[in-house]
């Protein structure tokens, strides 16, 4: 006699689709719309964005750092790009341009917190509010929206790919090319060994300070990115791009990590699509923002209990019994 045993991750999926079951049926019973094809088409945009700004922090949540400069970063970025196409910079100028300044945002933050050892949260609030301050340098706080239509910038957002909305077809790709280099390479797993233990990681000739900084910059650049989305979208650059970025992102990050035991980009990408099923939800039942915000804080708030590997210890001999007992069957 032998125990058939289901394997972990697709527990974790079944529990994954389980949530999304529940959240949709929800939204469903109290508004109709939430499950047309329109609602649906809207909801993977809004995740195409955000979903471009958690696969840049997982990056720094993997080196178990924290990245609070982003949503003034992605400000900058965002009256950048408005900036040079109201200059007829033309579109791949604009997007290498905004995009450069979340890179570099990125990299200075990573240098002071890889190289100068400074406190990563005080670093980086620093860092966001330079970035937010100079975003007003443009037009004085003011929006850009001149040469829009003519620039092909909103194409980004109208566009289909091999019947693909375009915003879902763009995070696909750079989710893709995140996970190969994460999950693929050598380059991609000392990113990891960082992770877990400085000090091995630099005993083994992993350069701990580039990979600090190269997870900042990345995270800086992708931010800046879904700032080229966000304004396809929405029509404008304005000085509050980033206003809305910052919780959705680490609860979709933690959330995943959550859910599928570490953070990744599969996971990530998991955790923005129930946070943006839920937000999409808020929107159609016009829930003020100030509760839609307090739901997301809850589900970070959980996300990172379960993901604390201190509070995971005492019931991991209770987990392993129960698998024993109700996820076994002899063959």
């Amino acid at each position: 006699m032998t125990a058939w045993r289901v394997p972990p991750i697709m527990w974790r999926l079944v529990a994954f689709v389980g949530l999304l079951v529940v959240i949709g049926a929800v939204f469903r019973s109290q508004a109709p719309a939430y499950l047309t094809s329109g609602n649906l088409h809207a909801l993977l945009r809004h995740m195409a964005i955000q979903g471009v700004v958690s696969v840049g922090l997982t990056f720094v949540i993997v080196v178990r750092h924290f990245d609070l400069s982003f949503p003034g970063v992605a400000s900058l970025g965002a009256m950048t790009l408005g900036f040079l196409i109201s200059k007829d910079a033309g579109l791949p100028v604009c997007i290498l341009g905004g995009t450069a300044i979340g890179l570099g945002c990125g990299l200075i933050s990573g240098l002071a917190v890889g190289v100068l050892r400074l406190p990563d949260v005080v670093a980086t609030i620093a860092m966001g509010s330079i970035a937010y301050g100079l975003s007003f340098i443009y037009n004085d706080g003011a929006s850009f929206s001149d040469n829009f239509f003519s620039s092909g910038i909103l194409d980004l957002n109208d566009r289909a790919y091999f019947a693909v909305d375009a915003p879902v077809f763009i995070l696909g790709l750079i989710a893709l090319g995140a996970a190969v280099v994460l999950h693929m390479t050598r380059f991609g797993q000392a990113f990891y060994a960082t992770g877990e233990n400085q000090t091995s990681a630099r005993f083994s000739g992993i350069p701990v300070p580039g990979y600090v900084a190269a997870a900042f910059a990345i995270c800086g650049a992708l931010t800046c990115l879904a700032m080229v989305l966000h304004v396809a979208s929405s029509g404008v650059a304005n000085v509050s791009s980033g206003n809305q970025i910052l919780m959705p992102a680490y609860a979709a990050v933690y959330l995943g990590a959550a859910l599928f035991g570490a953070a990744s980009i599969p996971a990530t990408l998991a955790g923005a699509l129930l946070m943006s099923a839920l937000l999409n939800g808020f929107t159609l039942l016009t829930v003020p923002y100030y509760y839609s915000d307090a739901v997301v804080s809850a589900v970070l708030i959980m996300a990172i209990a379960v993901f604390d590997p201190r509070l995971l210890a005492p019931l991991r001999p209770l987990v392993a019994w129960f698998s024993r007992k109700a996820f076994q069957r002899p063959i």
